[in-house]
C-alpha cells in the first residue's frame, strides 16, 4: 500500500506519484490541513444526532494521517486510475475509494485557495487579479478535454467537437505571459461552443494598456483598452506576404507559452484522459483544481 511515510524519503517517487516535489508538497500540506479541519467541523454541524465517541476513535482507517489523504487525492489526479485500482493501491475497496475521491477533491481545491493558487472565476476577482500582474501581458487560449459519449442525442450534438472529432468539454484560460501561471479560468462548457463565443459570454474586463496574445480562433475578439496580437489569416484564394508571415511567426513565438502552460496543467491525467466521473459539476471543479496545482508547480519547479 502507498503511504506517505515511505514516500517522504523518496523524493523522485513522490514527484512521480503526486506531481509535486517535497517543498511544494509541504507548502500545500499547510492549507490542506486547514481545509480538512474545516470540513470536519462542517460535517459535525450537519450530523443528525450527537456524536457517541470522540473524533478518531474506532477502527484505524485506510488513510490514517492527513498526509496519506493528500497523497491519495494527488495520486488520483496525477495518474487517474480507475477507482478499483485506486482503492487497491491504498488498501480499500472501490466504493470507499469513490467516497474519498469526492470528499477530498473539494478539500484539495479549498487548500489551493488558501495558498492563493487558484485561477480567478468571478468578474470582480478577475479584474483585480489581472490588474496585479506585472507588465499586464496576457495570453488567451481555449483547451478541450475528452469525455464519454453522452447517451442523449441532444447532448451528443452539444458535446461533439468538430475540432477534436470527439465529445469534449471546453474552457478558456488566460495566463500571465511572464510567469506562465493561469490567472483566469472560464466556466466549463460543451465542446461544440466556439472559443470566441465563450470569451464573449464571459465579458472579461482587462486593465487599461494591457497586451493580449491570442490565436485565430478569437478572430474579432477585441476588448476595450487592450492591444491585440493575433496572427493574420491567409486570405481565401490568396497568399500572405513575406512580411505578414514573419509577423505571424513572431506572434506565435510569444503565444506558444500558453501551450506550455496548458501542457503543465495536463500533467495531471484527470484533465488529459477521457473524463469518467459523472457527478454534476465535478468536471469544472477538477479543472480548476488542476490549474491551481499547475500554479503551485510553477512556484516550486521539479528541478528545485
Amino acid at each position: 500500500m502507498i503511504r506517505f511515510t515511505e514516500l517522504k524519503n523518496k523524493p523522485h517517487l513522490l514527484r512521480c506519484l503526486t506531481g509535486l516535489n517535497r517543498v511544494a508538497f509541504n507548502e500545500l500540506m499547510v492549507g490542506f490541513k486547514r481545509a480538512y479541519q474545516d470540513n470536519l467541523e462542517q460535517r459535525e454541524q450537519q450530523r443528525a444526532s450527537p456524536r457517541q465517541r470522540r473524533r478518531g476513535a474506532g477502527r484505524r482507517g485506510a488513510l490514517p494521517t492527513v498526509e496519506d489523504k493528500l497523497v491519495f487525492i494527488l495520486f488520483y489526479f496525477r495518474l487517474y486510475p480507475v477507482q478499483m485500482a485506486q482503492g487497491y493501491f491504498f488498501g480499500m475497496g472501490q466504493p470507499q475509494a469513490n467516497e474519498w475521491v469526492h470528499r477530498l477533491t473539494p478539500i484539495l481545491n479549498r487548500a489551493l485557495g488558501y495558498e492563493m493558487q487558484l485561477p480567478a472565476r468571478q468578474p470582480k476577482a478577475i479584474e483585480q487579479v489581472l490588474s496585479e500582474c506585472p507588465g499586464l501581458e496576457f495570453i488567451l487560449d481555449g483547451t478541450e478535454r475528452p469525455v464519454r459519449r453522452p447517451k442523449d442525442k441532444d447532448k451528443q450534438r452539444r458535446y461533439y467537437s468538430g475540432k477534436k472529432k470527439r465529445h469534449t468539454v471546453k474552457n478558456n484560460v488566460i495566463s500571465d505571459k511572464r510567469t506562465r501561471k493561469i490567472k483566469v479560468l472560464s466556466p466549463t462548457c460543451e465542446g461544440k461552443k466556439h472559443d470566441k463565443k465563450l470569451a464573449d459570454e464571459q465579458k472579461l474586463s482587462f486593465p487599461p494598456d494591457s497586451s493580449l496574445w491570442q490565436d485565430t480562433g478569437f478572430q474579432g475578439y477585441e476588448p476595450d483598452n487592450v492591444q491585440i496580437f493575433q496572427p493574420k489569416k491567409k486570405p481565401k484564394g490568396g497568399e500572405l506576404t513575406p512580411v505578414e508571415k514573419e509577423r505571424n511567426t513572431a506572434i506565435s513565438c510569444q503565444r506558444i507559452g500558453v501551450e506550455h502552460t496548458i501542457g503543465g496543467v495536463k500533467v495531471y491525467r484527470i484533465v488529459h484522459d477521457v473524463f469518467r466521473n459523472m457527478r454534476q459539476g465535478f468536471d469544472d471543479l477538477v479543472m480548476e483544481t488542476a490549474c491551481g496545482l499547475h500554479n503551485l508547480r510553477v512556484d516550486h519547479p521539479l528541478t528545485a
